[in-house]
């Protein structure tokens, strides 16, 4: 018997004002366990309870509050966040034409389905339209977001061995990629 390849997802990331950023902690923090327990490296090491993981987000609140952090989220059934994509701009004048994607994960239920492409195009789009030309991010290597990254037209600049622990404490290396968008 052949597999069958799961359905593309039709949701359409929304852009979280800081009200609804607020709101949807609960499901940022669900979001972020189920996300780092699949083995994502995220910062955090496993396992990651709930409660950590809503600190987490309460603790980014007053950036997306001030507008220097935008998060993008993909709403599921019964309130449950599926995929997030954030923006974080560089606070420096001289660095106001650029912005770094962070936090780009999709629900170990959703994956597959083409999620984490729509939540990264969200992102480029949200920083196009504030004037970003230029975004880097970073990933562990040899991640499944590689290919989301090369696939999505993202250019590798270098790696960093042992830069960071993944979640079950090993260190590893992590891939910068860049991307010029807009103007």
């Amino acid at each position: 018997m052949t597999a069958v390849p799961p359905a593309p997802v039709a949701l359409s990331p929304v852009a979280l004002t800081p009200e609804a950023y607020g709101a949807g902690i609960g499901a940022l923090a669900d979001l972020l366990t189920a996300t780092v327990a699949a083995g994502a490296s995220l910062g955090f090491l496993a396992p990651l309870d709930t409660a950590r993981a809503a600190a987490w987000w309460r603790s980014r609140r007053p950036a997306v509050d001030d507008g220097s952090l935008r998060v993008w989220a993909a709403p599921g059934p019964g309130g449950r966040i599926l995929g997030t994509a954030g923006l974080a701009f560089s606070p420096m004048p001289n660095g106001a034409h650029r912005a770094e994607v962070v936090k780009v994960m999709v629900h170990p239920d959703a994956r597959g389905r083409g999620l984490g492409r729509t939540l990264l195009h969200a992102a480029e789009q949200g920083a196009a339209r504030a004037g970003v030309s230029l975004l880097v991010l970073d990933t562990e290597v040899g991640s499944a977001a590689e290919r989301l990254y090369g696939g999505a037209g993202w250019t590798p600049a270098g790696v960093i061995p042992d830069f960071a622990a993944d979640p079950h404490g090993v260190l590893r290396g992590t891939r910068i990629y860049y991307k010029r968008i807009g103007a």
